[in-house]
């Protein structure tokens, strides 16, 4: 099939590349020429695992191409997807300039019958809105339909590839019969397209999110109530996660949520509830919760050094905001950096992947190491913020070595207390003595 897609960013570039890589002809359009001409180079413009071969396969047979004619991707693709950005308004909901934008200029270019489909993440109600901007100027045929992505970061090529299931928005038998030819060989293993009205497509994805962010902020308050007690969080959430109707996942206590999709979807949910005089009570929570998690960890710091930061040298382990990603958007490690430096703390920090965006963000407001170790050189303390697999399995005979004194703040809950214990440090993390 013919296939185009309107913006490269995370969810655009991953969707197209695992559609060429099932045998369709796919066009990615994006406004931004430097990009394009990288990406046409055959530069990945993202970190995600995977996502590189099958980019660089995908180019060299022909099927992935690049441009930045809105014109040329309309012209090509039977069904052709949004992925454009939706930015949490000031409000906390989702902004939709850059959808309806570009819909009223499909509209104005429409010359045939077209699929046009939300792939970004958008409140109840947009596809309406959509087919709306398309229609002013349209002199043809259109559907549009809601398909909300379900990719996590770090595992997007994965769940693009091999999906749990397919939620298709349509009340067109046209558009949805497409849909399910498109879809057809990502379903061998017998997960399910699931047919449905756009409106409850669409409310589907921010349900899902809002529901693994609530169970995530759970659990924290969880953690933090077992410091209290002088519980085991680790022991609870085994407890609970082998009750099959909990489940083990999202169960692992740590300093909060972050990333481009459960703090945006959250609040955006939240405030369509506000729009339509609903009070969702148990977001406004979750929002409050996860806000003050994501410095749980800066108490513990400011009294183990008497409240007396200043000066004191602190490595931090992970800017990410999870494992296998380079994205820092409201990621636990820039509010805890953050508050370390009102503290006057001094600050040398390593992550695998997300040192250039940080750089980026912060400039040189602190110190980047070229490896692991680096950071935690002359430092009085180092501090934890992303789980990545490195930093599992150190050489704690040399963090201890190098540091000025042996303690770890870890905002992930990586080692345990035993053999920090054996190791001879002072240890803190989330939930446990």
């Amino acid at each position: 099939m013919k296939i185009s897609v309107v913006g490269t960013g995370y969810v655009g570039l991953v969707t197209g590349t695992c559609l060429a890589e099932t045998g369709n002809e796919v066009v990615c359009v994006d406004i931004d020429e430097q990009k394009v001409r990288k990406m046409q180079e055959g530069e990945v413009p993202i970190y995600e695992p995977h996502l590189d071969v099958l980019f660089e396969r995908n180019i060299k047979a022909g099927r992935l191409t690049f441009t930045t004619s809105l014109n040329e991707g309309l012209d090509h693709g039977e069904i052709v997807f949004l992925a454009l950005p939706t930015p949490e308004d000031e409000d906390g909901s989702a902004d939709l300039k850059y959808v309806l934008g570009v819909a009223d200029e499909i509209g104005k270019l429409l010359k045939e019958y077209k699929v046009i489909v939300d792939k970004s993440t958008v409140p109840v109600g947009t596809s309406e809105k959509v087919h709306v901007a398309i229609a002013k100027n349209a002199k043809c045929g259109f559907d549009v339909v809601s398909n909300p992505e379900f990719l996590r970061e770090g595992f997007a090529v994965d769940d693009f590839l091999k999906p749990e299931r397919i939620v298709v928005g349509s009340s067109s038998e046209r558009a949805t019969k497409l849909m399910q030819k498109l879809y057809k060989p990502f379903m061998r293993s017998g997960n399910p397209v699931i047919i449905m009205d756009e409106k409850s497509a669409e409310l589907t994805k921010y349900a899902a999110n809002a529901f693994l962010a609530t169970k995530i902020t759970f659990m924290n308050e969880i953690a933090n109530f077992c410091e209290k007690v002088g519980a085991d969080v680790d022991k609870v959430r085994m407890g609970m996660g082998t009750d099959s109707r909990i489940g083990k996942r999202f169960l692992f206590p740590g300093i909060g949520y972050g990333g481009s999709c459960f703090p945006k979807d959250v609040k955006a949910l939240h405030k369509s509830g506000k729009d339509m005089h609903y009070d969702f009570k148990i977001l406004n929570s979750v929002i409050e919760v996860n806000q003050i998690q994501k410095t749980i960890l800066i108490p513990k710091i400011k009294k183990f050094f008497g409240n007396n930061l200043r000066g004191k040298r602190i490595g931090i382990w992970g800017l990410a905001f999870k494992p296998e990603t380079d994205d820092i958007r409201e990621a636990p490690a820039l509010y805890i950096i953050e508050e370390l430096l009102k503290a006057g703390a001094i600050i040398t920090a390593f992550d695998p992947e997300a040192m250039d965006n940080v750089k980026q963000k912060l400039g040189e407001k602190i110190s980047f190491a070229p490896g692991m170790y680096g950071a935690v050189e002359d430092a009085d303390a180092l501090v934890i913020c992303t789980e990545w697999g490195v930093f599992r399995n150190p050489n704690f005979t040399m963090v201890k070595e190098l540091l000025k004194e042996p303690v770890i703040f870890d905002g992930r809950n990586l080692y345990e207390l035993e053999e920090m214990i054996t190791e001879g440090f002072h240890y803190e993390s989330i939930g446990r003595n």
